[in-house]
């Protein structure tokens, strides 16, 4: 008996061991600064939760390595990305600057969209249409990066004097829903989310009027894993959890779980 015992022990010491041994991914905690994105990234006092950090936490804890999420505002978070004072960039477009300072694991399609308030204004097919029609006011949040179109269009709006850079998403929400601006650019689901999340915003999601334009095509949304700030085992570490996230479909599946389709398919598609 004493013999069975002590081989059981053994065992257990063993395997408690090699489980350690194979959950000690990272050197140290990881740290993910995060700002407010509708239902992706949800911060309610201290707490950060939301779609991505959900998913995230449960992949990171397989591997033994913890992510440290802290809530900043969106400009702030790709200040701190820059300057090697952040280990992941989230939610995020692919931009030729971002490829500069960290790698790229794509996640999702995504595309940003001219997104108002239903009424009879004609649409508006174009960038050009947009800078044309003087008379409406566009917000933006600042920060946000849809790529170089994006940031020539939103140039020419603030030199016209027609532009709003807030803050977040519920922000340029409540914006649209007093008629300070008409007009706001950014993935759909992002807008959504934040209405969704707002009692005072109770309605506007069901008079979302949704435009494409061709200069705000669709492109790939994911996680940046600094190149700057982790050591290369870090960095690999990171990776193959981005990778193994990316072929899970967890992001996509959380998506279709929260949005409505409608919203769903102008904004979010499987990579």
């Amino acid at each position: 008996m004493m013999l069975r015992w002590g081989c059981t022990a053994a065992t257990a010491a063993a395997a408690l061991m090699a489980a350690a041994t194979a959950r000690a991914e990272c050197s140290r905690e990881i740290a993910v600064p995060v700002a407010p994105i509708g239902v992706s990234i949800v911060i309610t006092g201290g707490t950060v939760s939301g779609i991505y950090p959900d998913v995230l936490r449960a992949a990171s804890q397989k591997i033994g390595c913890q992510l440290v999420f802290s809530a900043v505002p969106r400009a702030r978070q790709e200040v701190l990305f820059e300057m090697g004072k952040a280990d992941l960039l989230l939610p995020a477009s692919r931009t030729p600057a971002r490829d500069q300072l960290g790698t790229f694991i794509p996640l999702l399609g995504h595309r940003a969209t001219l997104i108002s308030l239903a009424g009879p204004r004609p649409a508006l097919t174009s960038a050009q249409e947009l800078l044309d029609r003087r008379e409406l006011r566009v917000a933006v949040v600042r920060g946000f990066d849809y790529g170089e179109p994006y940031q020539a269009l939103i140039k020419e709006l603030a030199k016209q004097g027609r532009l709003f850079q807030e803050v977040d998403a519920v922000a340029v929400a409540r914006l649209m829903q007093s008629g300070t601006i008409d007009v706001t650019i950014m993935g759909p689901t992002t807008l959504a989310g934040a209405v969704m999340r707002d009692a005072r915003l109770a309605g506007v999601l069901d008079k979302l009027r949704v435009e494409p334009i061709p200069e705000l095509p669709w492109s790939v949304s994911g996680i940046y894993v600094s190149r700057r700030s982790l050591k290369p085992e870090d960095q690999a570490a990171m990776l193959d959890m981005m990778e193994g996230v990316a072929k899970s479909n967890a992001v996509m599946e959380a998506f279709q779980r929260v949005h409505r389709a409608d919203i769903l398919a102008e904004s979010v598609r499987p990579r």
